[in-house]
C-alpha cells in the first residue's frame, strides 16, 4: 500500500484511519500537522495515554521497516464524524503490535483523549478494531493487555466479548482473549 491509499473503517460514530508512514511523520512534527492530515481538529491533550512520542517512532519504524505490507496492523487513528453542527475531531489511537503472527495472533492496544472518556467511545473504536483483525481470515485471536485496576480498559474489553485468560506480561496486569468464532462482534 502506498501512503497515498487509505485504509478506513467506520462505525456508528466513529471514523477509523489507518495511520501510514505520512501520518506518523507528520505527528512527531507537530499534532496539528497530522489534524491536517486527517480534517480533524486535535485536541490539546494530543497525545493520549501511553501512545506518546516513543510509541509514534515505535510505530513509524515499525512500518517502515516491514517486509510485507504492514497497512492496518499498526496504529489506527479514531476521528468523531461530523454531524450536527461539529466538525470532525481526532479523539483516539488504537491498533495493533504489528501482523498476525504464525498461529495467527494480534495484540490490540487503544487510548481516548480524556474529555472523550466516559461516552462509550472506546468500546466502538475495539469493536471496529477488532472486525477489522477478524476480517482478516489469518487471525484466529486477538488478545489485550491492561492493568487489573482499570475498571474503563476491563469493562471495554468484556463489552467486546473479551475474557480473562490469566495473568499479564507485567505486573498486576491482565491477559485479555477473544478467539474467532467465540463472539457475534463482527
Amino acid at each position: 500500500m502506498s501512503t497515498a491509499e487509505k485504509l478506513e473503517r467506520v462505525t456508528e460514530r466513529l471514523l477509523l484511519v489507518a495511520a501510514t508512514p505520512d501520518h506518523l511523520r507528520a505527528e512527531l512534527e507537530s499534532p496539528s500537522k497530522l489534524g491536517g492530515l486527517l480534517n480533524a481538529e486535535v485536541p490539546g491533550d494530543w497525545p493520549p495515554g501511553e501512545y506518546d512520542r516513543n510509541a509514534q517512532e515505535f510505530f513509524l519504524g515499525r512500518m517502515e521497516q516491514a517486509e510485507a505490507p504492514a497497512a492496518g496492523w499498526h496504529v489506527w487513528y479514531a476521528v468523531l464524524r461530523p454531524g450536527d453542527g461539529r466538525s470532525a475531531k481526532l479523539i483516539g489511537t488504537g491498533g495493533f503490535l504489528g501482523p498476525p503472527n504464525g498461529a495467527g495472533e494480534v495484540e490490540i492496544g487503544y487510548s481516548l483523549s480524556e474529555s472523550w472518556r466516559g461516552k462509550g467511545f472506546a468500546k466502538e473504536m475495539v469493536r471496529g478494531l477488532v472486525n477489522q483483525a477478524l476480517s482478516d481470515r489469518r487471525v484466529n485471536l486477538v488478545m489485550a493487555h491492561t492493568n487489573e485496576q482499570n475498571t474503563a480498559s476491563r469493562s471495554v474489553l468484556d463489552g467486546n466479548g473479551f475474557h480473562i485468560a490469566g495473568p499479564g506480561t507485567e505486573p498486576g496486569s491482565l491477559r485479555y482473549v477473544l478467539h474467532r468464532g467465540s463472539t457475534g462482534v463482527l
